[in-house]
């Protein structure tokens, strides 16, 4: 039954009302020869209905009206009729495979009923009951096959619609494996982090009370390596709450820090750069208070990473710029730095990934992240738009390569370290 339904595609009317044209030309010319040439009336009839089937090949329902008007008047002027007939019942088929309301179907077929019916007004019962007998043909039979076609055709639209939803329903399920396994594996590497971590903050709480007379300048360092600790122990706890609450896997971020908080902990990300010995010039929007708190923490996340770049690749004597403006509900947010600080020798070499995570940071919220040398420095920039797309999940950094970045040049010295 498809290839019935292809042959019939609504597409095609036009070419099909065009051979039906051609065959009953033909018919005319060779095929009534046999029994009567036409007449005069009957070449004016044929014509007629010739033109009006490509003419209205794209509205069914006037075709057929005309066509049932034109067999109308042939059974009153012509013995051979069979033009008409077909051209009617063609239509009729046509009017069948296309109508948007069954109620349609049915009162074009009443219509030709009662056309073909008038030939047989007046006639013997015997002659009466053939014509009846022949309306099978002529109505019965397009009728039959017009809404087999329907039928056909729905069947395959229920098809592609059940095919379309089991593609959608294997791709949630995917999506949703993904967010579990995501998950999971978040929540064991929150185990694994915040046992050593713990570990850290407390062995060094031990060093400061079974070593109280410490010089005051390593005090104050065990202070801060204590105090970042308990803070990196916050924040995994945080997001590790969140993860474990399904409903919440993908805005995991937005209750990492509130939004108004923004500038204060950008002012403390700033001023932990400048303790490490990086000079940072801040110029920073207060508008930034008011972001959403998805932007929000992905501006806080960007600036913490750039300063700690800064000073692990620019060397903790480099001069850095922090520029946070928030502009039309934009971010236009840039980190810069001259390069011009020695190398620190305490930090390692190679295996970091701050780019790539800083990237796909800024692609979830519609941005672009450009990173490139500056002058003798290094720039880092990018523009948050307005509106914050809500993404399906956690982006996938396997899925598509991160977009190529110019390598941050070493700088000169035994200790130069790798591009994050």
């Amino acid at each position: 039954m498809g290839s019935v339904s292809r042959l019939f595609d609504t597409r095609d009317t036009l070419a099909r009302m065009l051979l039906l044209d051609l065959s009953g030309l033909g018919y005319l010319v060779v095929g009534a020869q046999g029994h009567q040439s036409p007449t005069t009336t009957q070449w004016a009839l044929a014509l007629t209905a010739f033109a009006a089937a490509p003419l209205f090949h794209r509205r069914p329902l006037v075709n057929l009206v005309a066509q049932a008007a034109l067999l109308a008047v042939a059974f009153t002027l012509v013995d051979d009729t069979t033009i008409n007939q077909v051209g009617a019942s063609w239509a009729l088929l046509e009017l069948v495979m296309r109508a948007e309301r069954s109620r349609t179907i049915w009162l074009a077929a009443g219509l030709l009923v009662a056309v073909d019916l008038t030939d047989s007004i007046g006639d013997p019962v015997r002659r009466m009951l053939s014509g009846v007998f022949g309306l099978t043909v002529e109505v019965g039979v397009p009728l039959l096959l017009g809404l087999l076609i329907r039928t056909s055709r729905e069947l395959a639209r229920q098809a592609e619609e059940r095919a379309a939803a089991e593609q959608r329903r294997r791709e949630s399920e995917s999506r949703a494996a993904r967010a579990d396994e995501r998950s999971a594996i978040a929540r064991e590497l929150h185990d694994v982090v915040a046992h050593h971590v713990a570990s850290m903050v407390l062995r060094v709480g031990v060093a400061r009370h079974v070593l109280p007379d410490l010089d005051p300048r390593v005090s104050e360092v065990f202070d801060d390596v204590h105090g970042t600790g308990a803070a990196a122990l916050d924040d995994l706890r945080r997001l590790v709450a969140v993860l474990r609450d399904p409903a919440g896997v993908r805005d995991a971020a937005l209750t990492a820090i509130e939004p108004s908080a923004v500038p204060a902990a950008l002012g403390a990300a700033v001023d932990r750069a400048r303790q490490a010995g990086v000079t940072v010039e801040a110029d920073v929007d207060p508008a930034v208070g008011t972001l959403d708190a998805v932007r929000g923490q992905a501006v806080l996340r960007l600036t913490q990473e750039a300063l700690t770049n800064v000073a692990k690749h620019a060397g903790t004597a480099a001069q850095a710029r922090l520029t946070v403006a928030v502009v039309d509900g934009a971010v236009h947010w840039e980190v810069s730095d001259d390069g011009r600080g020695p190398a620190p020798a305490a930090v390692p070499a190679g295996g970091g990934h701050g780019l790539t995570g800083m990237r796909e940071r800024v692609e979830v919220l519609g941005g672009r992240l450009e990173a490139g040398p500056s002058g003798a420095g290094w720039r880092v920039r990018t523009v948050l738009p307005a509106g914050v797309p809500a993404p399906e999940g956690p982006p996938d950094s396997a899925a598509r390569p991160p977009d190529p970045v110019a390598p941050r040049p070493r700088p000169a010295g035994p200790h130069a370290p790798e591009p994050a």
